[in-house]
């Protein structure tokens, strides 16, 4: 007599325990809200039939949980990652792999993405050079090491030549006299140990359509360079340089001997730049000889073979400050009749030209690197119009080393650490799951789920692909409650109950009439 009240109670209990589970979640990342779901019981007679039967009350047929997207909104904490789109955070807690749409993460001391229960966000990990390996989702334990260097091996110098410069008016061309030449351009580039030097270009209009380039190292032509940078391999001069080096450490000091090593390092340095400068390609004039004979003679005036004050560096920057060779073309640029590079009529010179220009750059002061630089230039997108000369951009594929600062995160889900040297490079991605029935996952609490038969098994991937959403940093997606239409249920179940307890009240009251019958 009372079912159908008790069940109406029953009911109406668990859509008010559901609707006070939604909002106090109110306020909780990435919860999804749930809804109670009710049926109605009939008992049928053995016989079928039951058409005439009154039902039996309500039960509970399911609590269906809402996955509708949530509002996203902005944080400080740039692992904090929201999904706008299909997916759920693939993570492991303790080997058990669990979903979620929470995107709050932080590091732990090893480096990994976790989240404040400490599961552990998982993805595809990237090499040294930044290259993310897709496969099977690893946790996402990010290597913060330094950014080792990247030697210069390529680079290339766009600009305008203007058609109507004329030729110089200083003849031959002086990297220190700008009147022998039309323009210079400077670029930065980095050795093998990322030590950053000066390459610069200079171009000299020699004719119609025709330009010699020339090239420098630290402000120095190539080839009065190499003469300068012919001691970094001279083994005479490295002897000199230890023995000087012995003598400094020697305790205790004695300074005669010290001023004597200097003396017989500065002739040995002398002697290796001096005949470099006297054969091919330099072929120094007598004079330029004679010039840094006079630079090697101030070191010691009195020849006494004894130097004071001066170490080896010091005496290498005399020295070589002292070097002027002839310069040599590193190539010539021809241009046809309507401004672009001619590299056919280039190939036809006597000595014939072809792009890109190997350019050598020698390094000096030695820094420990692999020596000379060779640079493959190009010259694309070089025009000679009738416009002012102009450098458009230069470029180069080199960089020093970085230690990382901070990381950013794509819609892809890649993962980007920042460098001290300006670069970034792909530290690791975030992968996403997604099945075929999310209304079959298994809750764990947590902001949490579980696949289940119901479910189906989960299809893994990239974020911003096929059903998963893209990812959003700095950013979290917060719960799908509806606190005003969960405030209306709330009354609304609360009147259910009264109503279902009225029906009780009136049952026991005709039963009461019943009994009392005499």
């Amino acid at each position: 007599m009372f079912q159908q009240g008790l069940s109406g109670l029953n009911s109406a209990s668990k859509s008010l325990d559901v609707i006070g589970n939604n909002i106090a979640n109110a306020s909780t990342v990435g919860f999804k809200s749930s809804q109670a779901q009710f049926a109605d019981l009939y008992a049928n007679s053995l016989n079928g039939v039951s058409g005439n039967n009154a039902g039996i009350g309500v039960t509970t047929s399911k609590l269906a949980q809402q996955f509708t997207q949530g509002n996203i909104e902005t944080s400080t904490n740039p692992l904090d990652v929201s999904i706008n789109g299909g997916g759920f955070f693939r993570q492991v807690v303790n080997g058990a792999v669990q979903y979620s749409r929470n995107g709050q993460f932080h590091e732990d001391n090893t480096h990994t993405l976790v989240n404040a229960q400490g599961a552990v966000l998982t993805g595809y990990l990237s090499n040294s050079a930044g290259t993310i390996l897709l496969g099977a989702p690893v946790p996402l334990t990010l290597d913060k090491s330094d950014l080792t260097p990247v030697q210069t091996t390529t680079a290339n110098f766009q600009l305008n030549l203007s058609s109507a410069e004329k030729v110089p008016a200083t003849i031959p061309f002086d990297a220190g006299d700008p009147t022998s030449y039309n323009k210079q351009t400077v670029l930065n580039v980095y050795d093998s140990l990322g030590t950053s030097h000066i390459m610069t270009t200079y171009y000299v209009k020699t004719d119609a359509n025709t330009w010699d380039v020339y090239a420098a190292a630290d402000n120095k032509e190539v080839v009065s360079g190499s003469v300068a940078a012919a001691i970094n391999s001279d083994t005479t001069v490295q002897g000199a340089r230890t023995a000087y080096n012995d003598a400094v450490r020697a305790t205790p000091p004695d300074v005669a001997a010290i001023a004597a090593a200097a003396g017989a390092y500065a002739a040995a340095a002398y002697n290796s730049m001096l005949t470099a400068a006297s054969v091919p390609p330099a072929a120094a004039s007598q004079a330029q000889l004679d010039a840094l004979t006079a630079a090697f003679s101030a070191l010691d005036p009195t020849a006494s073979g004894s130097i004071t004050g001066q170490t080896p560096d010091q005496i290498n920057a005399k020295l070589a400050a002292a070097i002027t060779v002839p310069a040599i073309k590193v190539g010539t640029l021809l241009f046809d009749k309507n401004g672009a590079l001619n590299p056919q009529a280039m190939a036809l010179l006597p000595t014939p030209q072809t792009l890109p220009f190997n350019i050598s750059l020698p390094i000096f002061p030695d820094t420990g690197a692999q020596q000379p630089m060779m640079v493959s230039t190009t010259f694309d997108k070089t025009t000679q119009y009738g416009s002012v000369t102009n450098d458009l951009g230069s470029t180069q594929n080199g960089y020093s080393a970085g230690s990382w600062q901070r990381y950013a995160i794509d819609e892809n889900g890649v993962i980007l650490g920042q460098y001290s040297n300006g670069k970034s490079r792909a530290m690791g991605q975030i992968c996403l799951a997604n099945f075929a029935s999310v209304d079959g996952l298994t809750p764990l609490g947590n902001n949490a789920w579980s696949e289940s038969s119901a479910s189906g098994t989960p299809t893994v991937g990239v974020p911003n692909a096929g059903s998963m959403g893209k990812l959003r940093a700095s950013s979290v997606e917060t719960s799908n409650v509806d606190l005003t239409q969960e405030l209306v249920n709330m009354i609304t179940a609360q009147r259910v109950y009264q109503a279902n307890a009225q029906t009780i009240k009136t049952q026991d009251s005709v039963l009461q009439t019943l009994v009392n019958l005499r």
